[in-house]
């Protein structure tokens, strides 16, 4: 074959547009989404000192916020990853009625407005609620409190986790469960050393989605949440109280901290998932 039809081939297997064209565009959206808001918050930064950023950050309210997003965050995105595993695994491997249905509620969360998902979540759970009112003859509040926190993180977590590790076990082939089986191996036996190390990967990304998503949400929680300082004050609430105030460097610092936590998190995760297929890979 002449180097002509071979370069002629290579040419037309090309879909996408050359790779000068395809990186250019690539970096352009991704510079008016992502990187362009982002650096505005440096820009921000650079109005106030060192010693004002750090007074801001370390402020004794904003810390007990950071403490109740982060740990009401974690506890969300692990309740996550547990029932997102099972959700995952009953719509790829059973079929029964109103499958489809199922399936489409679980991106519920990504349509419904923020703010409609709190007021219901606060109305279902306060003490006069559907729900609430039952744990309320027990002692137990959950509108206003933490666990009324890590409801509303799990209602809007959950697609993350379900929809990262459904099209991994959609591409798992049954015949090595039924191999394992077959062995002689147990149920339990086949889902941790078959099944979890094939979903764990997509797991991990779901976890720290649905983590990242959880710390920054404002919508669906503060209804729920109740703004007590030091008990049940998230970080958004904090944020949005000082643009109230027309305190933009301090908002600035404050939101500074939780993009540089969320990017180590997701490159935590990345290097985990990194380690564990480089593992797998033998």
């Amino acid at each position: 074959m002449h180097n002509y039809e071979k370069t002629f081939l290579k040419r037309k297997s090309r879909v996408i547009p050359g790779f000068g064209l395809s990186i250019g565009i690539t970096i352009t959206m991704l510079s008016l989404v992502v990187l362009i808001p982002l650096f505005s918050v440096f820009l921000l930064l650079s109005d106030s000192t060192f010693s004002d950023f750090l007074k801001v950050i370390t402020d004794k309210q904003t810390v007990a916020a950071y403490m109740v997003s982060l740990s009401c965050s974690a506890i969300a995105a692990v309740v996550n990853v547990v029932f997102g595993i099972l959700l995952a695994w009953i719509l790829t491997r059973y079929q029964f009625p109103m499958r489809r249905v199922l399936d489409g509620l679980i991106e519920l969360p990504f349509a419904l407005p923020t703010a409609v998902a709190g007021i219901a979540l606060t109305t279902l759970y306060s003490e006069q609620g559907w729900i609430g009112k039952l744990f309320a003859k027990i002692g137990v509040e959950i509108s206003y409190s933490k666990i009324g926190i890590v409801i509303a993180m799990i209602f809007i977590g959950i697609p993350f986790v379900v929809r990262s590790i459904q099209p991994v076990l959609e591409k798992l082939d049954p015949q090595y469960e039924e191999a394992a089986q077959a062995l002689g191996a147990s149920r339990s036996y086949t889902f941790f050393k078959v099944v979890l190390p094939e979903i764990l990967p997509a797991a991990l990304t779901g976890f720290g989605l649905a983590f990242a998503r959880s710390i920054g949400e404002y919508g669906s929680v503060v209804f729920i949440a109740g703004n007590i300082p030091y008990e049940t004050q998230i970080v958004p609430l904090i944020i949005m109280n000082k643009l109230e105030q027309f305190n933009y460097p301090a908002a600035t610092s404050i939101a500074f901290v939780m993009v540089v936590f969320a990017f180590l998190l997701l490159f935590c995760i990345n290097l985990i998932q990194a380690r564990i297929q480089k593992i797998a890979r033998g």
